[in-house]
């Protein structure tokens, strides 16, 4: 280990005796990035180009495209070598069906199919040059460009080298990161630079500057395509993933609320309870001391009970709904008033009424005392459909109907089609999903749906006792009409 490395670092910097890091610590950088450039060039590996989603019919469009292209550059490219260059008919062949047959590779492996295109394009411009000097100095024995001739061909990229090689980079910069993309660029520029700039050939039109302009934009484009797709899809992802946290935290929320508001109720009887146990003597003319001590065991129990409750429910925290109708958030600003029951329905009826909708009520049926989380759940789950038929429904006829029966009590609220522009809404849109989580919390059910007349339907059952089964099919009507 050398002294550089001895060195700690929290006694300040190393004394003028240390020497200096040695050279493996020096070439570090430059190594890595060669190694990193190396992984791009070598073990990038990509998906095949996939086919279009819509529409089916030319799903394979794409594909199909870039095999005729490849043909026609193949067919072009062997002309192109074998009247500029003046090579042999048979290498003019390969070198162009090669060429051609890099276009097609790169639909399933570009960096391969790069690979291609460089060495054709490479053993081109090299059999040109070598032909050149070949009959400069009276030894070529493939045949020489006409002395007469005032055009000079291009060198070292072909024009349909050049078009070749941007179809595979543009395939490329496609389907790999940037960064392989930019590598592969740098290097083909410098294989470029390598045969026109440090080789050269007199006879020859330099192309080299023009195929890397144009073998630059294509690359840009591309990786332009592929960061827009990429950017799409982790919008998409995200967007789907925020729907779920959405969805996930409203029913967090409304478990929350549910359990507050039982907290509330069970801590009620609780407290009657214990006040019960404390008076129960002294209604009782000399009670035994056995009396006393039940009694007194059930106040104790009931106060022990009562702040175990509060102490595991009193960690849910939630701020107070927003209320932008006036129909009453359900906590309000007092969270320690009464919960509200369905003896507060005409309220809960007048302040929607004064809100702009017209509100019809029908209640039938026996009423009979309910569980006091019945009626809360009742009344809420009321609450939440006027305010949806506000929010969705302006200007619409509402009518909601309680039917009691002997097993519970059956909620319906049906609006009509909106009378007015719906504005946008800015809430979540998961209020049914804290409506059926009350509904399933008591073993209930809940059923929502539109009608034929472009209105909404929300129906719940909620029974008296969580012991009894859901309800039926039979205990919910149907909406009123079909549905759409």
């Amino acid at each position: 280990m050398d002294e550089a490395r001895q060195v700690n670092p929290g006694t300040g910097p190393p004394s003028p005796s240390a020497s200096p890091p040695s050279a493996s610590t020096a070439l570090r950088r430059p190594r890595d990035y060669f190694q990193a450039l190396r992984a791009d060039l070598w073990t990038v590996a990509a998906d095949p180009l996939p086919p279009l989603s819509r529409p089916r019919l030319l799903r394979w469009l794409p594909h199909l495209l870039v095999c005729a292209a490849a043909l026609a550059l193949a067919f072009a490219g062997t002309d192109e070598i074998r009247n500029s260059y003046h090579l042999a008919s048979g290498l003019s062949t390969v070198l162009g069906f090669l060429q051609g047959g890099a276009v097609v590779l790169a639909l399933r492996r570009p960096v391969p199919a790069w690979w291609l295109s460089l060495a054709v394009t490479a053993v081109s411009a090299e059999a040109a040059r070598i032909a050149q000097d070949g009959v400069k100095y009276g030894v070529s024995v493939l045949p020489s460009p006409s002395p007469m001739s005032s055009i000079r061909p291009p060198w070292p990229w072909t024009s349909q080298g050049i078009m070749a090689c941007a179809l595979v980079l543009f395939l490329l910069a496609l389907r790999v990161p940037v960064r392989a993309s930019i590598g592969v660029l740098a290097l083909t520029a410098l294989v470029t630079y390598f045969l026109q700039g440090v080789q050269g050939a007199m006879s020859y039109s330099p192309t080299g500057l023009l195929a890397v302009l144009v073998l630059a934009t294509v690359v840009l484009v591309g990786a332009a395509l592929r960061g827009r797709r990429e950017a799409r899809t982790q919008l998409v992802e995200q967007a789907s993933l925020t729907a779920e946290e959405r969805a996930r935290r409203t029913v967090l929320e409304e478990r929350s609320r549910i359990a507050r508001e039982l907290h509330d109720v069970v801590a009620h009887h609780m407290s009657v309870i214990s006040i019960q146990a404390q008076v129960a003597p002294h209604l009782v003319e000399n009670p035994s001391e056995e009396l006393r001590e039940n009694l007194a065991g059930i106040r104790q129990n009931a106060l022990e009970a009562l702040t175990e409750l509060r102490r595991v429910l009193g960690v849910l925290r939630s701020e107070d709904p927003q209320d932008p109708y006036g129909i009453g958030s359900g906590t309000g600003d007092a969270p320690d008033s009464p919960q509200p029951t369905l003896a507060r329905l005409d309220a809960l009826v007048e302040n929607t009424r004064a809100a702009g909708l017209t509100v019809l009520t029908e209640i039938s049926g026996d009423a009979r005392p309910l569980p006091p989380g019945v009626e809360l759940s009742a009344y809420r789950i009321i609450q939440e459909a006027l305010s949806n038929a506000l929010r969705h429904a302006p200007g619409s006829t509402v009518r909601v109907e309680l039917t009691h029966f002997p097993r519970g009590v059956q909620v319906r609220v049906i609006n009509s089609r909106p009378q007015q522009p719906v504005p946008p809404s800015p809430g979540a849109g998961h209020g049914l999903l804290g409506m059926r989580e009350r509904a399933a919390m008591l073993g209930g059910t809940l059923v929502t749906s539109e009608t034929s007349c472009g209105g909404y339907t929300v129906a719940a059952f909620l029974p008296r006792s969580r012991d009894q089964e859901p309800a039926t099919g039979d205990d919910l009507p149907h909406p009123t009409g079909p549905r759409d």
